[in-house]
């Protein structure tokens, strides 16, 4: 029995039973043991096929991939070493080979939307626009099942999570500082992916029908309230300057005739059938000198 553990722990710990390779920071695994004896026929007898049937066999294995894919290549279920292929052609052997193309253009997606409670017990509906892309095509067809579904339900649930800690006031200002944070905390979770997240932006804010009405009931009420406020210091001011004009007046009694000449003259150029009723500028002086 102990001999049996030693072997099976010797097999599990031998240096080449499994190996990792790095990509631009992402790390995927690779098996490097033999393959065993029934892949190495089915390679022979590929390579047998290729030549016998050459050059027919030459449209089953040139392949081409754009300039923004990468192709990722598995012979016999097992991950070819060197990464993934591309720009331009390669090489595959039919039968024994499959590969997948790897996009590696910026897309972007709307994250559905989300129905939060704000930190202030508020409801709001917010929706938001993800732009991402692959960094490494390797890990992204590896290390994950579907990168493009997962990377769209993480934003779905970073998005909750980030904006369940601020309240409505934040949520309304604050869209460029809650749009960094969550795509610092994406760029972190989807890193092992090999996607690269670029940038997030909060599309849309809608509050409930009842709150839009309360809102613009206190706004109006404000408004209201300042342009009484800025209404009531008009007055105040003009106030003052009354007083201050009738201080001038008080200190010429000339002053006072040529406020009157003027104040008849504006009346009679109106053309109507006001009529004027000059008195004597004497007469209401010594009214103003008994007061």
């Amino acid at each position: 029995m102990t001999r049996t553990m030693d072997h099976y722990e010797k097999h599990n710990n031998h240096p080449n039973h499994s190996g990792k390779h790095s990509d631009g920071g992402v790390s995927y695994s690779t098996s490097t043991d033999s393959p065993g004896l029934c892949a190495f026929i089915l390679t022979i007898i590929s390579y047998l096929l290729i030549v016998a049937t050459f050059p027919f066999s030459l449209c089953l294995c040139i392949k081409v991939v754009q300039e923004y894919e990468r192709a990722v290549i598995f012979r016999l279920g097992r991950l070819l070493k060197g990464g993934a292929k591309g720009p331009g052609i390669f090489f595959v052997i039919p039968c024994i080979d499959s590969y997948r193309k790897v996009d590696l253009r910026t897309v972007s997606f709307d994250v559905p939307p989300q129905e939060i409670l704000s930190l202030d017990s508020v409801p709001v509906s917010v929706e938001a626009v993800i732009y991402l892309r692959v960094r490494d095509a390797t890990a992204a067809e590896t290390n994950v099942e579907d990168y493009s579904h997962s990377t769209r339900l993480l934003a779905a649930t970073t998005l909750r999570n980030v904006l369940g800690t601020r309240n409505l006031a934040e949520i309304l200002s604050e869209r460029e500082s809650i749009s960094a944070t969550m795509q610092s905390s994406l760029d972190d979770a989807t890193d092992p992916w090999g996607v690269k997240v670029e940038r997030v932006e909060i599309k849309d804010v809608r509050l409930p029908v009842q709150l839009q009405r309360a809102m613009a009931a206190e706004a109006e009420a404000a408004r209201e309230a300042r342009a009484k406020v800025i209404a009531a210091e008009g007055e105040q001011r003009a106030s003052r300057a009354l007083k201050e004009a009738a201080d001038v007046i008080n200190e010429s009694p000339a002053a006072l005739q040529l406020r009157y000449l003027q104040t008849l003259s504006s009346i009679s150029s109106e053309k109507n059938s006001t009529i004027v009723f000059p008195l004597p500028i004497d007469f209401i002086s010594s009214f103003v000198k008994k007061e």
